[in-house]
């Protein structure tokens, strides 16, 4: 994944209600999710989510299907895993891994 990509993504779910929309139709698996249970689930207002999901369609974090009178969101997975991927491909290449690190207990 190219940086510009990664940064404009992670930019999308910078915002607070971005993330709690991204992580609703993460959870709600394949399947998807339609705007107005999203709506609902999240109680916000129409504008506000068309305005949030706008912004992650953009950036291709989500996308968006019709079925007849019903819009269905969700999450692009290959799009999640490449960014997780993008953040992880260098740990700990330039030193000792801080994850592999033990705490320390007082006695």
């Amino acid at each position: 994944m190219k940086i510009d990509d990664a940064a404009a993504r992670l930019e999308a779910l910078g915002n607070p209600t971005r993330l709690r929309i991204y992580r609703a139709l993460v959870r709600a698996g394949d399947g998807g999710i339609s705007v107005g249970k999203l709506q609902a689930k999240l109680e916000l207002a129409a504008s506000t989510l068309s305005h949030h999901l706008k912004t992650m369609i953009t950036v291709g974090l989500i996308a968006q299907e019709r079925q007849a009178t019903t819009l269905i969101c969700r999450a692009n997975y290959e799009v999640m895993r490449g960014i997780v991927a993008f953040l992880v491909a260098e740990c700990c290449t330039e030193d000792a891994c801080g994850a592999q690190a033990k705490p320390t207990r007082a006695a």
